[in-house]
């Protein structure tokens, strides 16, 4: 995100009652479950003051504050204050998850290559951006809407499998993932699509076989 000619890296929301939400780094903020935190999670598990995410020359740090439950980057128990880059997970208590975004990432559908920009829906995979006719997705998509529509968007126009879109979505616990979850995600994912351009379906049910992206050029007049 731009502000005034300065990049700020993003911090969005995935998993968790604040999923889709998203904020600019440009100052520090507390996470926990108090009214007076930047960033209220109201769930119990959540400390009142629970960490903290600052800017940094370099990006951003995250700061557990002596929370009950612990704060988690990429799975690890944060236990002093961490550096961020591109792409981390970090979880608060188990209950809420985000993705941090880098300032390098945030760059605006102008700077995309040029073959993204002529698609009717372009997808931008390291900051996780999604536009359909120009327009951004807002709030983002969740982190396994993102998911499926990554794994269609790199294989435009080919079927997909099923399975594959299963385990590129839930990765280890894809095991236990059924068709019916499967085909409610699809269904969401469909909606999200569907707010800014009801009148085309990017993803195309090809029976018997899996799912394709059907993504042509954007012709503008």
């Amino acid at each position: 995100m731009t502000i005034n000619n300065q990049e700020y890296p993003l911090l969005i929301a995935q998993a968790g009652p604040l999923e889709g939400q998203r904020w600019k780094i440009s100052a520090p903020f507390v996470v926990g479950r108090e009214r007076d935190c930047d960033i209220i999670i109201p769930l119990r598990q959540v400390s009142r003051r629970h960490s903290r995410i600052s800017p940094a020359p370099d990006g951003a740090i995250l700061e557990d504050l002596g929370s009950k439950n612990g704060t988690y980057l990429n799975g690890s128990l944060v236990d002093k204050p961490m550096p961020l880059s591109d792409g981390d997970e970090i979880q608060i208590s188990l209950a809420q998850d985000f993705i941090y975004i880098s300032s390098d990432a945030t760059m605006p559908l102008e700077n995309l290559p040029l073959e993204m920009q002529k698609r009717r829906l372009r997808v931008d995979a390291s900051a996780r951006r999604v536009w359909v006719l120009d327009q951004e997705l807002d709030p983002p998509l969740s982190s396994s809407q993102f998911n499926l529509l990554q794994a269609l968007y790199n294989q435009t126009g080919a079927v997909v499998p099923r399975t594959k879109i299963i385990s590129a979505v839930w990765s280890s616990a894809a095991e236990g993932v059924t068709e019916q979850a499967l085909d409610a995600l699809v269904r969401r994912l469909r909606d999200r699509l569907g707010e800014l351009d009801p009148n085309w379906d990017y993803i195309v049910t090809v029976r018997g076989h899996g799912l394709r992206l059907d993504n042509p050029p954007l012709i503008k007049p």
